[in-house]
């Protein structure tokens, strides 16, 4: 596990100490706990509803997307069946007749 940044100087000396991370630059305190929590809840991926989504969910575009790089658009109201979640920019990898995508699931509603 690598130690995270202090949150008050951003710089990354930072070392564990019993239940706490330490900043050896500017002596900021605080609770490993609290980072572990932070880590959870970046892994719950949300519709524009704020539904949570899982894998093999079927989903509906909610707006007409520009394919970047083709000049491919896919259609508002586009039903997407069994969405695989991923980390990183775009939460969301499906398959359509178009080929594979990557979506933000701000742009989707659960189906």
């Amino acid at each position: 596990m690598t130690t995270p940044a202090c949150p008050q100087c951003t710089l990354e000396n930072t070392y564990p100490d019993g239940t706490n991370f330490v900043c050896a630059d500017c002596g900021f305190e605080w609770p490993q706990a609290a980072a572990a929590s932070e880590d959870d809840a970046d892994a719950v991926v949300r519709d524009s509803n704020g539904q949570v989504l899982q894998d093999g969910d079927a989903v509906v575009l909610i707006k007409d997307l520009k394919v970047k790089g083709s000049s491919t658009v896919l259609k508002m109201g586009t039903k997407v069946k069994s969405i695989r979640l991923v980390g990183g920019d775009h939460e969301v990898d499906c398959k359509m007749d178009g080929g594979s995508f990557m979506l933000k699931a701000c742009f989707l509603k659960k189906a």
